[in-house]
């Protein structure tokens, strides 16, 4: 078993009609699957030519991390994303598939790090970035680099995950998005919280929502303890008195 310590010092989340704590004190309360919905998050603190590179993935990790990273220098960013910009791939797709030229810029900006490049630029920001294209618990993978960050003398790290709802051509495939959400965690160093690993040999059952939404829930809901389980593994978030 391993097991880090630390502080979750302030957080934001966004999902098509929730943006406030009282829209999803309501969700956590009773869950829901979202309905379809072009809705996209408010990035009007960046300049319009910059607005117009961003996908909505782009913007709903800009929209919870912006307000995170505000006033803060030399401020780390861990970003987590299992399937990353799937809408501009399939375009990508389309296009080579009907023999179409293809677009440099949307090719550029459909990498898995490319969301982290455009931070960097806008913000001027050059501190150490890291993105995750983990699996279905990739928040704990987030937040296992997000310590390690904290070990080396970070005074505080941005973890941000977050999944745009895939193409219908992925629906057979990408069945863990409900619908488009990104979690923003300001993670410091403290003992507020303990996240432990353990294995385990017997299938486990998979939890309805995606871990970062649960431990929203939690967050949220003043729980001591939240579990998640995937594959073999079980993680355990713990609150300390």
């Amino acid at each position: 078993m391993s097991v880090i310590n630390f502080n979750i010092a302030q957080w934001r989340a966004w999902a098509p009609g929730l943006d406030s704590v009282n829209d999803w004190q309501a969700w956590c309360r009773q869950p829901v699957v979202l309905p379809d919905s072009d809705a996209a998050p408010d990035v009007s603190f960046l300049p319009a030519m910059q607005r117009r590179r961003l996908s909505r993935l782009a913007r709903m990790a800009f929209s919870v991390g912006w307000p995170l990273a505000e006033g803060r220098q030399d401020l780390p960013l861990v970003f987590v994303s299992r399937h990353g910009e799937t809408p501009r791939t399939v375009e990508i797709l389309s296009d080579l598939a009907t023999d179409q030229p293809l677009s440099p810029t949307r090719f550029s900006l459909s990498v898995h790090n490319a969301i982290i490049g455009l931070w960097s630029i806008m913000r001027g920001e050059t501190s150490e970035m890291t993105a995750l294209a983990a699996a279905g618990d990739g928040l704990e993978h987030g937040m296992l680099e997000a310590a390690a960050l904290l070990a080396e003398g970070a005074g505080a790290v941005l973890l941000v995950v977050t999944e745009e709802r895939p193409p219908e051509a992925y629906s057979t495939w990408i069945d863990d998005v409900p619908f488009p959400y990104a979690v923003g965690l300001l993670i410091t160093p403290g003992t507020d919280w303990q996240l432990s690993l353990n294995s385990s040999s017997d299938a486990l059952s998979k939890s309805r929502w995606p871990h970062a939404l649960n431990l929203l829930c939690a967050l949220l809901g003043q729980q001591t303890t939240c579990q998640h389980a995937w594959k073999n593994r079980v993680w355990t978030w713990q609150r300390n008195p």
